[in-house]
């Protein structure tokens, strides 16, 4: 693991503010969301990118369609369900 040499401290709430620098280069913006990880004693925050999971079939695939603004979620086989139920 590789040190920074920043060292911030937890405000009453417990957060923390990750410098720009460190935001910048993991490509995190405002408001994205980051996982937290536990790894023995140390505290592991990661980008979070979320698992395209179609809705008929479960199937996940980066490959599958994001429809709606990200609120539907469907498969090939999943579509193809779909229009069968639909006819």
């Amino acid at each position: 693991m590789k040190s920074t040499g920043i060292v911030r401290k937890t405000d009453h709430l417990g957060r923390i503010v990750l410098p720009k620098e460190l935001r910048t280069s993991l490509d995190i913006a405002t408001k994205d969301p980051l996982e937290i990880f536990i790894d023995g004693e140390r505290i592991v925050l990661r980008k979070f990118k979320p698992v395209k999971e179609c809705m008929v079939t479960g199937e996940i695939s980066d490959d599958n369609y994001v429809l709606c603004d990200g609120k539907v979620i469907l498969s090939k086989a999943g579509m193809k369900i779909l229009l069968e139920e639909l006819e």
